[in-house]
């Protein structure tokens, strides 16, 4: 009963200074809202890449030319070309822990219809690609391995394309003739709409077509691919698998056992492994940019409640003197400097939980609310309130009744 009524005592109390205790109550709001607003950015983005890199093939293995120097900076495709046509053959044939294999030949080409034209992506590849990636065709059909062996003039096209040449992405092309590079190509099917990824690409701004015509007809090599795309028989083996490839691209490279790869191999895991311990750091980063706000908070609940106890030194002199003990004293501030972190911790989630949304709703990027960041803003604040409220409670409580009673 006793501490109930120092709560009343301590709530009467702010309540007599009204905008003074809200102010206080503003670093709280602020650093409560910030962190849960930051961490539901971090934790939005870190799935984000999850699915972007899942959207890949939930068992799929990349092969790039270059390799990784001692920096960590991969000599991509740009600057050396390693991977050839042979090799995606050779691991088809030959590599029993693969199921699917399409080389990659990409390049970035101007698509022309009536009087518009669009400079997009154009990517070569083979059957094996689609399942791969576990794309799926909206409208038309697809391409045929023996267009592929004809480099046949037929593609398929995403969205976007659609929208920037045919004025409306709900349009059905099929059987349009469209130039890419002045080569006239018909568009057989167009892809089912993908979106953004993580990295802020539009998936559907691509035009698909057989790999050999892409590679006999666009591109300026028809030895070397740009990448080699595969997948696993199942997750489970797909370490072995990459080993198995990484075996049999050395020995068709002639690499000696001291040689360094010419290729670097990644898999799904790999990249979202990467990507995840980047998007954690951000988010631990911008959880104690924002924590900041929360001390500074704490240090203005110091401020105001030293200012309290210098006010009101006659009355805890009275209070005193009437019996309260020094632990009663103690306790009534460190009850104030509490409930004005705990009101502040409430606004504060409030607060956050409606910025992570509007975010969300108005800015396009993802957030996720968990309920641990919530506890975490929620403690966080009330251990502010209990360290920095203790030294002007103490502070009061060691007044000295008599002194206190003459303090003008």
């Amino acid at each position: 009963m006793r501490i109930l009524n120092l709560f009343r005592v301590a709530w009467r109390s702010l309540q007599r200074n009204k905008l003074r205790s809200f102010l206080t109550m503003l670093g709280i709001i602020i650093g409560v809202a910030s962190v849960i607003a930051m961490l539901a950015i971090g934790q939005g983005s870190n799935q984000n890449i999850k699915a972007s890199v899942a959207s890949l093939g939930t068992n799929s293995i990349m092969i790039f030319p270059g390799t990784t120097n001692s920096g960590g900076v991969r000599q991509g495709a740009s600057t050396t070309q390693t991977l050839k046509v042979e090799d995606a053959d050779a691991i088809a044939s030959h590599c029993d822990l693969v199921d699917h294999v399409s080389p990659v030949d990409q390049k970035r080409v101007q698509a022309i219809y009536g009087s518009q034209n669009w400079s997009t992506m154009a990517m070569g590849v083979k059957n094996d690609y689609f399942i791969i990636r576990s794309l799926t065709i909206a409208k038309g059909t697809g391409f045929t391995p023996s267009d592929d062996r004809a480099a046949a003039k037929v593609c398929l096209v995403g969205t976007t394309v659609v929208f920037n040449l045919f004025g409306d992405e709900n349009a059905d092309p099929t059987g349009q003739i469209i130039r890419i590079n002045s080569i006239p190509m018909k568009i057989v099917g167009v892809l089912t709409k993908m979106g953004q990824n993580t990295f802020g690409q539009d998936q559907d701004d691509i035009i698909i077509a057989p790999f050999s015509t892409v590679q006999k007809r666009m591109a300026s090599s028809l030895i070397y691919v740009n990448m080699i795309l595969a997948s696993g028989i199942s997750e489970d083996q797909i370490d072995d698998g990459v080993d198995e490839i990484s075996s049999l691209l050395r020995e068709k490279h002639k690499l000696a056992p001291s040689d360094d790869n010419d290729f670097t191999v990644r898999t799904q895991s790999d990249i979202s492994n990467i990507f995840g311990s980047i998007s954690s750091v951000m988010t631990i980063l911008l959880a104690c940019i924002a924590g900041i706000s929360l001390v500074v908070g704490g240090i203005g609940i110091m401020n105001i409640m030293l200012v309290s106890v210098t006010e009101r030194t006659r009355e805890i002199g009275i209070r005193m003197a009437i019996g309260a003990k020094g632990r009663d004293v103690l306790i009534q501030f460190m009850i104030e400097a509490i409930v004005i972190s705990f009101v502040g911790g409430l606004i504060g989630i409030a607060l956050g939980i409606t910025i992570s949304e509007l975010i969300s709703k108005f800015g396009g990027w993802p957030v996720v609310i968990t309920a641990s960041s919530v506890l975490l803003s929620f403690i966080f604040s009330a251990v502010i309130g209990l360290f920095f409220g203790w030294y002007p409670a103490r502070k009061a409580a060691a007044l000295n009744p008599i002194d206190a009673l003459r303090y003008e």
